[in-house]
């Protein structure tokens, strides 16, 4: 079988080197299409786009940094002696656990900042994510990576159940031939989740429970398939997959939260901000007033600090001045 050419466009604007790759193309791709069925879902409940672009600019910098720092943390024997390659993410080693991590990380950034219900923002957010998730694992199929152990059946060698590869380096060996198609069941598990959350969008009653479900239904789907997969990162020192063991205490989380929402039976927050429909524009004038007031306060600040070095100064030349009179 021919392999996939990963680059979809060489040598960009003739520049030698300048590749585009098709992962990158696809992850973009989830990117925009999560942003844009976050957007959707922020409009249902009555808020601004204004809130998912908010949480995109934070989010997006910390979600790259946390798949990084996952995947380095668990492959830490080889990133100790080469740490010159620990910032090298374009040669590969990101985890998703790492990436959603980071973008929660995120909301709550946001959600202190604008006091905005941070159960609601991950409501909002999660049917997106999982989207994203669904279609980003597509680019696990071109780079011919994530899948599973070997297929030795020939009536079970073929796509979608299993994914042929050419000559991939994987666990000190090379490997060649048919292996169980993972990112493709991940991915459709994803699709079927997504799915599930929007359904349940509409009559979960406490914020955070559409969050928590995302953790139940994507933690199952992970924990069976990383199950299935090989070359996957471990736990020290037992060898369990550390995204087994995560799903397991993320589905815990999501079941134990849903639970106790029910139990205590407590009212949402009332939400009365910025990201509301129609809010700037009623207090125009007040953000202007706000504005101005953090524009004077920035402009004291810097003529204190202007005044305080320049004292400084003076100081340490009367010390000097000092010195040198003590000298002679």
């Amino acid at each position: 079988m021919q392999q996939i050419d990963k680059i979809a466009i060489h040598n960009l604007f003739g520049i030698e080197g300048l590749d585009i790759a098709w992962y990158g193309i696809i992850i973009a791709a989830g990117i925009v299409i999560g942003v844009a069925v976050a957007v959707w879902q922020a409009k249902k409940r009555g808020y601004t786009s204004e809130l998912i672009f908010d949480l995109m600019i934070v989010a997006l910098p910390l979600a790259i940094v946390g798949a990084r720092l996952y995947y380095v943390a668990f492959e830490w024997d080889y990133y100790s002696q080469h740490p010159e390659k620990i910032i090298e993410v374009w040669n590969g080693g990101i985890a998703i656990y790492g990436a959603v991590i980071g973008a929660v990380v995120a909301a709550l950034i946001v959600c202190k900042w604008r006091k905005f219900p941070l159960g609601r923002m991950l409501d909002i957010a999660v049917p997106g994510l999982i989207l994203g998730q669904a279609i980003g694992r597509w680019g696990n199929f071109v780079n011919q990576e994530a899948f599973g152990a070997a297929v030795t059946d020939p009536a079970m060698q073929y796509f979608p159940f299993a994914v042929y590869v050419e000559n991939v380096f994987v666990g000190g060996e090379t490997l060649n031939g048919w292996f169980y198609a993972t990112f493709f069941y991940e991915s459709m598990w994803n699709l079927g989740v997504f799915v599930l959350l929007l359904w349940y969008a509409k009559r979960a009653k406490h914020d955070g429970n559409v969050f928590a479900m995302y953790l139940i239904g994507y933690g199952i789907g992970r924990l069976w398939i990383e199950g299935v997969r090989i070359h996957t990162l471990t736990m020290w020192p037992g060898g369990m997959p550390v995204s087994q063991f995560l799903s397991i205490v993320l589905i815990a989380i999501g079941v134990i939260y849903i639970l106790v929402m029910r139990k205590r039976g407590k009212p949402n927050m009332v939400y009365e901000g910025r990201y509301l429909h129609g809010w700037l524009e009623e207090h125009e004038e007040e953000e202007k007033e706000l504005k101005k007031a953090a524009r004077e306060q920035r402009k004291k600040d810097k003529d204190a600090q202007k005044i305080k070095n320049a004292s400084a100064k003076v100081k340490e030349k009367a010390a000097e001045g000092k010195t040198e009179e003590a000298g002679e």
